[in-house]
């Protein structure tokens, strides 16, 4: 099973891809970016897979991002580290939300 979500213009030659697949068996979210130049068109291999077992953490994540904090990061020079949050799993302990989380509803599987 391969299910295209999306894509993002990365740049002119590169775009970054959101798909859900079958990757050995196991179903998951993949993030990779696919290139058109003139020596390779295809995926590359700069990416990443989320298992779906983990989707709900990734999603959950995801959704904690405050995009005018983004906004207001990226003309920042200074980074913080992450903070914890609660949780119990060693992928989901950082957190640099400071702000009131954006919600999805469960029926919502979109990012």
């Amino acid at each position: 099973m391969e299910k295209d979500v999306g894509k993002i213009k990365k740049n002119a030659e590169t775009d970054i891809v959101i798909r859900v697949d079958d990757f050995g068996g196991k179903t998951g979210i993949t993030i990779r970016e696919f290139t058109t130049s003139e020596r390779y068109t295809g995926f590359t291999k700069s990416g990443t897979r989320i298992p779906l077992e983990s989707f709900d953490e990734f999603k959950a994540m995801i959704n904690s991002i405050n995009t005018h904090e983004l906004k207001s990061e990226s003309t920042s020079s200074t980074h913080s580290e992450p903070k914890p949050i609660s949780g119990d799993s060693e992928h989901s302990k950082y957190s640099n939300n400071k702000s009131k989380q954006m919600h999805f509803s469960e029926d919502d599987n979109t990012i």
